[in-house]
């Protein structure tokens, strides 16, 4: 008998995620017969060592909301990418029970902004230096998208709920865009909230949209549904907007290739 090896998502919620689908349509599309993809709903990290106990045949792990950065203290290691960007987004398990955290995240995001940018009308002839980006939101996420901004030499503002030495609020863009046209300096707005995901649609970043142009570009993190209200929003105001779909297959295949 063929024995089966086990990997799959841990968070909470993730009842709207793609990984399952994609990974099981993987394995049934190039006859890989030996790995099958569970999703694991963990709304609590104090119950992960029982859950890895429990699941005697894992070889590997994905990571998503809100655990990227809190799993880190049960783990045995960390591979360089994830102490680059300072959160795990893939477990790899050995058979003795060492657990490595990686970060894919940015492996996916990077090269999908790229693309994006290289093909996009507004920025194709663009030296990425000149842009300037405003990161919604500080979570696991975001700290993948900072460390690619970083690497591409692209200019960024983070934007949380509450204001701190290295963080602007929603409410500073309230009143800055009675000041000036304060998101023409930012021609890139990448949303790492899980705001607007699936069922919770109906949900967005607050920011002034009314300031967004067609020289703006909208990256939203949250691929399902495929357009939220964010992308929308922005989309209505002529922006270029982009979701997280190719980004989640990319990571993913990345992913594929820590676990072998």
């Amino acid at each position: 008998m063929t024995q089966i090896y086990e990997l799959g998502l841990i968070g909470f919620p993730i009842s709207h995620s793609f990984s399952e689908r994609y990974f099981k349509e993987k394995f049934l599309n190039e006859k890989i017969n030996n790995f099958d993809y569970f999703l694991f709903p963990l709304e609590n990290l104090e119950d992960f060592p029982v859950f890895i106990k429990n699941n005697p045949k894992l070889v590997g792990l994905n990571v998503t909301i809100p655990h990227k950065k809190n799993i880190i203290p049960f783990l045995d290691e960390l591979d360089s990418s994830a102490l680059r960007v300072g959160a795990v987004n893939v477990i790899k398990i050995f058979s003795n029970g060492k657990k490595i955290g990686y970060n894919s995240d940015y492996f996916g995001f990077k090269k999908s902004l790229e693309t994006l940018l290289h093909t996009n009308p507004t920025t194709k002839n663009t030296n990425l230096s000149s842009l300037n980006a405003l990161i919604l939101g500080n979570g696991g996420a975001a700290m993948a998208v900072i460390a690619a901004l970083q690497d591409l030499k692209i200019h960024y503002e983070i934007v949380s709920r509450q204001k701190s030495p290295n963080t602007i609020s929603y409410n500073d863009l309230t009143i800055l865009k009675h000041q000036k046209p304060f998101l023409q300096d930012f021609q890139l707005i990448i949303n790492t909230t899980p705001l607007g995901m699936y069922p919770h649609t109906e949900f967005c970043p607050q920011i002034p949209y009314e300031s967004i142009t067609n020289q703006h570009i909208l990256y939203d993190l949250v691929y399902n549904p495929e357009e939220t209200t964010f992308l929308k929003n922005g989309r209505k105001q002529g922006a270029s907007t982009k979701n997280g779909l190719e980004m989640l297959y990319l990571q993913a295949e990345k992913s594929w290739e820590i676990w072998q």
